[in-house]
């Protein structure tokens, strides 16, 4: 049977067809719903870890302990669990083990666009690539296989494009190969320096073994067009804007990324005139070329190394006519990231706006704080930097500076790395203060649920880890919790924390508005008689809120009756809301 999927759909299809047992994941765009799916599987274990480094080091455990396993997490992802990366490519496996990461070329949503084919290289363990979900599916089985055949991890390469795009896919059965058995082995999994000098030989080995298998197993394919003038390597989605660019092109397709091949590049390229490679962000595949004395015609000289590519941006590269584009008439008015109408962060952000304090910022939705209007947050670096930046900006300016600054951070990036930044404003006698925007739920990634939400990755009841008890118990004295729409509380309750000369923690509770279940209050009206045209209610940033006329104007389809607009206006223009 053949099915419509999406790309991480059918990574998660994979998993179940190659006989997956355990699955550890944190959520981060665009790799998420892998494991939301993946879940939908009674025979598949499949948890949300607190962060990436804990996920990996599970998957590594469970295939030690003889179950098939997995992991999934987006390129920043990986840079969090690097640590166990690189070791357990020394150590292999037992049962497959395969570990998925989803780049964002365009940086759709994510802080950078790095290239995680440069972690396959380092840490020398082999990657798959596939280009579409037929292949998600495939290659997801296939690097279980090899998982076991070379005994090592695989890395499961996949781009925002290829794995929110759909395609079809062939459906077979679940292949269960059981639980493997555990033999005790110090000098494998043991990686004292003496056991891992001894294991590093084995890596070198394994790495060449798979390039060897790579050349003749299909993985990677020529595919030779009418026009052999040029020849094209190429990977991943790349190779779709291609194939459809220039549907007669000579193409040699690579699969797995490492290790790159070397007698069919050198084969292929013997069989065409020019080559030229192409490849989103880095020249890996073109580096790769011409360190074996192959020219290259075009690579990154054609296409740069910022952003994603098209088919279109690819026909330009070239030199080749683009299609006609279709006018609509009139331009698409922007549409710039806001926070939701009744968004529990705006009067936070509203608040310290206002305050005028620097505000050490962190991965969420919550990011959006630093747009107009609201303009609140002074940085953005990675998950969990917010506390840990905030101390060593305090540390450095001195005792004033902490009494002007505060650092935010959502309950699930606090969970994930924002309590060993708390640590270490308590250990090193700090005075920072911090804000924990709990909004019940992981937001950002699309309403994932963490250790603080009650529920686990299958929806079943779990228990829930408290904000307040584990401030409390690394050594915060000062733990408060408030109303974020309750704006003049928790000004003051800011301003209270800020005074003190010890370390705070102030918890702004209230869910997104977005959850199922969530209580919202009718629609408020504007009263445009009272209405001054101040405009004063729009410095909020609530997209419910217009001007027409010169007065203000509240969309009812939007409105959720928050009241922080209600609490802004001097003028009581602002009502209708009978809770």
């Amino acid at each position: 049977m053949k099915q419509l999927m999406l790309g991480n759909e059918a990574v998660a299809r994979g998993l179940y067809e190659a006989g997956c047992r355990f699955l550890s994941s944190y959520p981060g765009t665009p790799s998420t719903e892998i494991s939301e799916a993946a879940a939908k599987y009674d025979e598949i274990y499949a948890e949300w870890a607190p962060n990436e480094k804990v996920a990996m080091e599970a998957a590594i455990g469970a295939s030690i302990g003889g179950a098939r396993s997995f992991c999934a997490m987006k390129h920043v992802g990986l840079n969090v669990a690097a640590d166990p990366l690189f070791t357990v490519s020394y150590t292999g496996v037992n049962a497959g083990m395969v570990i998925a990461v989803a780049d964002d070329p365009g940086m759709h949503s994510s802080q950078n666009e790095q290239d995680s084919r440069h972690h396959a290289i380092a840490s020398k363990i082999p990657m798959l690539e596939p280009s579409d979900s037929a292949e998600c599916l495939e290659f997801t089985k296939l690097a279980y296989d090899l998982s076991e055949k070379f005994d090592t991890p695989v890395l499961l390469r996949t781009a925002t494009r290829v794995a929110h795009s759909q395609s079809l896919v062939q459906l077979n059965e679940r292949v269960d190969k059981g639980l493997l058995p555990y033999e005790k082995n110090p000098a494998k999994y043991v990686m004292m320096p003496g056991n891992a000098i001894r294991r590093h030989p084995f890596v070198e080995e394994r790495m060449e073994a798979a390039r060897e298998w790579s050349e003749t197993s299909g993985i990677n394919r020529v595919e030779l067009g009418e026009d052999r003038s040029v020849g094209y390597i190429t990977s991943g989605v790349c190779y779709q804007y291609l194939r459809e660019g220039a549907p007669d092109a000579s193409i040699l397709k690579i699969g797995m990324t490492n290790p790159l091949p070397v007698k069919l590049i050198r084969d292929f390229a013997a069989k065409v005139g020019k080559l030229i490679v192409v490849e989103e962000l880095d020249p890996i595949i073109e580096n790769h070329v011409r360190a074996l004395g192959i020219k290259v015609d075009g690579g990154k000289d054609l296409f740069g190394l910022l952003g994603e590519l098209s088919q279109n941006k690819i026909l330009k590269a070239l030199g080749k006519a683009t299609p006609d584009a279709v006018d609509f008439g009139e331009a698409v008015p922007p549409r710039p990231p806001i926070l939701c109408p009744g968004c529990p962060h705006r009067g936070i952000f509203y608040t310290l706006s206002k305050l005028g304090v620097f505000v050490s910022g962190d991965i969420g939705c919550y990011t959006l704080g630093a747009l107009a209007p609201l303009n609140a947050l002074d940085t953005t670096v990675c998950m969990g930097a917010s506390i840990s930046g905030l101390h060593g900006f305090n540390t450095a300016r001195g005792p004033e500076s902490a009494k002007k600054s505060v650092a935010v951070i959502g309950d699930s990036t606090f969970m994930h790395s924002g309590i060993t930044g708390l640590v270490n404003i308590i250990y090193n006698e700090g005075e920072s203060t911090v804000i924990i925007l709990d909004n019940s739920i992981t937001g950002m990634t699309g309403h994932q649920e963490n250790p603080t939400t009650g529920k686990n990755l299958k929806g079943q009841p779990a228990p829930a880890i408290s904000l307040e008890k584990l401030c409390e118990a690394v050594g915060v004295k000062n733990v408060r919790v408030c109303d974020p729409y309750a704006m003049a509380e928790m000004k003051a309750v800011i301003q209270e924390e800020l005074e003190k000369s010890e370390p705070s923690v102030i918890i702004s509770r209230r869910p997104c508005v977005l959850l199922p279940g969530v209580k919202t209050a009718p629609a408020l009206k504007i009263d445009k008689e009272k209405c001054k045209s101040c405009r004063l209610c729009m410095t909020i940033g609530c997209p419910a809120i217009s001007f027409i006329d010169k007065k203000a104007q509240i969309d009812g389809t939007l409105c959720v009756g928050c009241d922080l607009c209600v609490q802004m206006c001097s003028f009581g223009a602002i009502g209708g809301n009978e809770k």
